[in-house]
């Protein structure tokens, strides 16, 4: 059978499981009840780069632009290939023109804690800079390997570390805590399907999926304006076959 046919198949358990996603984000920017969304930037590693297929879709059906800056391998804007970030995102965001910009925390945010402020610090003069909300959002927690293991204490902490800098934002940053979607630890599958990859990183097209209706309901919480498409409209229409989706 498919990945595109199971994951079909399972479109009402992802309703059902999704729905139960209703949480309050932890830190909230001041919002215009008129506010809608014009066009939303997703930052992240190859992490976010897989759920940028369904965020895509979904986006596309509620007529709000949609741009994935998320990079394989990357992506970071603290610890290893950051340098080589920062020299072109500044450009990068604002030749994409954003109200949003969505930061989902990566696996290589290594520093020590004030590294990281520092670097969500400079995140967030960039985003607000343009023009543009920012919304850091915690990544999937990770099985980690003799890779990530050495580096765990620094993830641990990124979050706490974005949260602060969002809190001290003046209302120009809010953070999101994607707990409430993917638990404490790796979960390798939910309900009796894949939701993350047999490598202990990535998503499969089921947790992609919950994250996305998951986000577009937190942003349609920030941003009144915008109405979240009905999953119906983007959750089967042929991204769960992307090749970012392995070991699912």
């Amino acid at each position: 059978m498919s990945t595109t046919r199971r994951f079909a198949l399972g479109l009402t358990g992802l309703l059902l499981l999704t729905a139960a996603c209703t949480g309050e984000a932890t830190t909230r920017a001041p919002a215009d009840p008129s506010q809608g969304l014009s066009t939303v930037v997703l930052l992240g590693d190859s992490v976010a780069a897989g759920e940028a297929v369904p965020l895509g879709a979904a986006f596309q059906a509620g007529d709000v632009k949609f741009r994935s800056l998320a990079a394989d391998g990357g992506g970071n804007v603290v610890g290893p290939f950051s340098e080589e970030n920062w020299p072109k995102l500044p450009d990068e965001l604002a030749a994409a023109h954003p109200s949003v910009v969505v930061y989902q925390l990566t696996t290589y945010d290594w520093g020590s804690e004030q590294e990281q402020r520092a670097a969500y610090e400079k995140l967030l003069s960039t985003v607000t800079g343009i023009g543009a909300k920012l919304v850091f959002v915690t990544s999937p927690p990770i099985q980690p390997d003799d890779f990530y293991r050495p580096h765990m204490a620094d993830l641990e902490r990124a979050g706490d570390v974005a949260r602060a800098v969002a809190e001290g934002s003046s209302g120009r940053a809010t953070f999101l805590d994607a707990t409430e979607v993917w638990g404490d630890t790796y979960q390798r599958t939910r309900d009796g399907k894949a939701d993350r990859s047999t490598d202990g990183i990535h998503t499969c097209p089921q947790g992609a999926a919950r994250f996305t209706h998951w986000l577009l309901a937190r942003l349609a919480d920030l941003f009144p304006g915008f109405t979240p498409p009905n999953p119906t409209t983007w959750a089967n229409t042929g991204w769960s076959a992307d090749d970012h989706f392995t070991g699912c």
